[in-house]
């Protein structure tokens, strides 16, 4: 790909979002807040890679990921305050907007992606799970960890098909991470249960 007159292989970029989204996981696992700005920083290197390719739903869903990003960001530190009491705020309205804006730009991308072929199919199943996968973890629920696997084996098809292979072995590692998360996730809510 050729960005402002630099020639950048597509390789970099898939490793430097890579790396990324492994950091980011880790700190997903604790639930810091740190996940989001290098889950953000993932995203331009991905972004990149899949407009060079011509993959649209996966560009697009960069951009969507990045709204979740700052609204995820912003909305556990509005859950924080209010759990030590400082604040109340609207949750309906915080998940709805950001919600309904990242399914505009879903439709978007689907409407400017060609369906006769088949693959795009693989991509829309993906990006759908994908979405759904990151409403789930802007609200901390420990059901959205199994998604994320579910979007991992369907992207582990997509990238071997399309030969990104660092994403297609990271695919692998990210859901050996989710079940990990899973489990982290699941024993935080089994507590918070018992101390209710």
């Amino acid at each position: 790909m050729t960005l402002f007159g630099l020639s950048i292989p597509t390789l970099a970029l898939d490793l430097a979002g890579g790396l990324c989204v492994l950091v980011s996981l880790y700190h997903l696992w604790s639930k810091r807040s740190t996940y989001w700005h290098w889950s953000n920083a993932s995203l331009l290197p991905y972004f990149l890679l899949f407009l060079a390719g011509g993959q649209w739903m996966f560009a697009g869903l960069q951009v969507t990921y990045l709204l979740f990003g700052l609204h995820g960001l912003y909305l556990w530190h509005l859950e924080t305050r209010r759990a030590r009491g400082e604040i109340r705020f609207n949750e309906p309205a915080w998940y709805g907007v950001t919600w309904a804006a990242s399914l505009l730009i879903f439709a978007y991308t689907v409407a400017v992606t060609d369906f006769s072929a088949v693959w795009n199919w693989v991509q829309f199943a993906a990006v759908t799970l994908a979405l759904v996968a990151n409403f789930g973890t802007t609200r901390r629920w420990a059901w959205s960890w199994p998604v994320w696997i579910l979007v991992n084996a369907v992207q582990a098809v997509y990238f071997w098909h399309t030969q990104y292979w660092v994403l297609f072995g990271l695919q692998f590692v990210l859901a050996a991470m989710s079940v990990y998360g899973w489990r982290q996730w699941r024993r935080d809510e089994a507590r918070a249960v018992a101390f209710a």
